[in-house]
């Protein structure tokens, strides 16, 4: 907690304050917003290779018989279809369609589940989880006393497999379970930046140690410390969601173009219904991806979108896109077919309309596999 008890602290907050971070209130944590500045971070990401502290995210196990059977009731994909050591993109709903939350299950064995919800909805998924029926008898664990951090870049595998063997050939959305000061770590291949890289799960009693060891390891390889800003920025060039800024309750799976994440044949799960509806009849918007045509223009959240003199949509996320160089950004459109890919409108920036090209996610060429 802080002098005001509001925020909770990383057990790497000394380590961030000695690297003169500058700390700031996420999801209820104070986090490290950014260390040498979010352009230079994101260069060295995209570049080279990046360390994040990621602990306020949600460390939810979800173990024994019942197991696959309560997580395949609450989200969307269908989690049967994983096996041990895989991941899964998924989203939970509420009974109107509404997302309520995006997260990742991983199967760590064959009835033990690991889910990662956002910080800030970390409780609510446990209150989900918690009321959901299931025959057979699960144990859910909230893990307040693990941390998490992010070695991404394309030099993350060669820091990661030398310090954790067992990752070695481990391919995208795959996880194994290896050991650091004698005390059990998850190692997954995955993240939020779109390049290769890899997400750790342990003990925060070793969490200084883990965190020493792989920021020197990446030092040596040319890259640094990396805040959340950094990772908005990498996030956003990908096309990524972020809940509460472009996922909402009042907004559909269907209508946030992750339908993809959806298993409408797998049988009953929250929100199940309303989507079957909203497929039969036609949805009412749709989240699409704009690239500015001027480097000036930066869209921001809330920013009108106008088609003619009618205004068409809103932007959820808006930034500069410092691999290419001009204003990208997300923006749910109305109705859903308004616009299609290839399709210019205008962005209203403080009173100034600019130009921008409806283009489809990722806007830069990278992926995480």
């Amino acid at each position: 907690m802080d002098d005001r008890g509001t925020l909770k602290r990383s057990p790497l907050d000394a380590e961030h304050a000695a690297l003169g971070a500058k700390l700031g209130p996420f999801g209820g944590w104070n986090m490290p917003i950014e260390y040498e500045g979010a352009l230079a971070e994101h260069r060295a990401v995209r570049e080279r290779v990046g360390l994040f502290d990621l602990t306020h995210l949600g460390k939810v196990e979800v173990d024994g018989p019942g197991a696959l059977a309560l997580v395949q009731g609450v989200v969307t994909n269908d989690v049967a279809a994983i096996e041990v050591g895989e991941a899964q993109y998924n989203l939970v709903l509420n009974e109107g369609g509404g997302v309520i939350e995006d997260l990742i299950v991983y199967r760590m064995q064959a009835q033990r589940y690991f889910v990662v919800p956002n910080a800030s909805n970390t409780h609510r998924v446990l209150q989900v989880l918690g009321e959901a029926e299931t025959p057979d008898t699960v144990h859910l664990m909230y893990h307040q006393d693990w941390c998490f951090l992010a070695v991404q870049g394309p030099m993350s595998p060669r820091i990661v497999e030398t310090l954790f063997p067992e990752a070695s050939g481990l391919s995208f959305m795959r996880c194994t379970e290896s050991s650091f000061r004698r005390r059990p770590l998850i190692v997954t291949r995955s993240g939020y930046t779109g390049e290769v890289g890899f997400e750790l799960f342990t003990y925060q009693d070793i969490a200084v140690d883990l965190w020493r060891v792989l920021l020197g390891a990446v030092r040596e390889a040319g890259g640094g410390p990396c805040g959340l800003a950094a990772r908005d920025v990498l996030r956003l060039e990908m096309g990524y969601p972020l809940y509460g800024q472009d996922l909402f309750e009042s907004s559909t799976a269907f209508e946030a173009g992750l339908s993809w994440a959806v298993s409408m044949d797998k049988g009953p799960f929250r929100g199940r219904d309303a989507l079957a509806r909203q497929r039969a009849e036609g949805l009412p918007s749709r989240l699409r991806g704009l690239r500015m045509h001027e480097r000036r223009h930066i869209p921001r959240a809330q920013y009108p979108v106008f088609l003619g003199d009618r205004v068409i949509g809103e932007i959820t996320s808006g930034t500069f896109s410092p691999s290419l160089e001009t204003g990208i950004g997300l923006a749910y459109f109305w109705p859903a077919d308004v616009v299609a890919v290839g399709d210019v409108v205008e962005v209203d920036i403080r009173g100034r309309r600019g130009a921008a090209t409806v283009v489809r996610p990722p806007f830069v060429d990278r992926s995480p596999r």
